[in-house]
């Protein structure tokens, strides 16, 4: 290997971390702007979905903060793969909210409501936050290309995950050499 080549390697984890950082905060940010900015609101499976996500940015943060700082290459590659782990559940919750959506399994029986008009009986707005009902699991509120919200992200789930893992795993030695 040339000293480029090596240098080129030794950087890899530091921008694959980097990568991961800122597809997951992009990804979380788009769901985030659908919400505050599209109007869509969330049911229960699609805030669950976010939380790998908001586990992942930090630790990505962290793997390359512990890259550029030129730490064990154990450490970075084990925060990578934590965030294939992390990126692997969230493939997991997009598939299942997928899945209750298309009406191929039941979902939870507390995110099977149908949201509908509140009612404030004369009372007040805080009064009815109380009685809010949050929109029903099993309804996607948008397709985009026939692929549901919770569709997408179990794409953008997998692509991450074999990100992280690829830079986690590539260039390890195999055992015995």
């Amino acid at each position: 290997m040339t000293e480029a080549e090596i240098a080129a390697a030794q950087r890899r984890p530091l921008y694959t971390a980097l990568f991961l950082a800122a597809a997951m905060a992009a990804t979380v940010g788009t769901a985030l702007g659908f919400q505050y900015i599209g109007g869509y609101i969330p049911c229960k499976l699609c805030y669950e979905q976010r939380i790998p996500y908001y586990i992942g940015v930090p630790l990505m943060v962290l793997a390359a903060l512990a890259a550029w700082l030129r730490m064990p290459a154990w450490i970075v590659r084990t925060l990578l793969a934590a965030g294939g782990l992390l990126m692997a559940y969230g493939l997991y919750l997009g598939v299942y909210h997928s899945g209750v959506e298309w009406g191929w399994w039941p979902g939870p029986t507390d995110c099977t409501n149908i949201a509908g008009p509140v009612d404030t009986g004369g009372n007040g707005i805080l009064d009815a936050l109380d009685q809010f009902v949050p929109p029903s699991c099993d309804k996607a509120a948008l397709r985009i290309l026939g692929l549901s919200m919770a569709g997408w992200n179990a794409i953008a789930s997998l692509v991450l995950a074999a990100i992280a893992f690829l830079g986690a795993f590539r260039g390890v030695p195999a055992r015995g050499r």
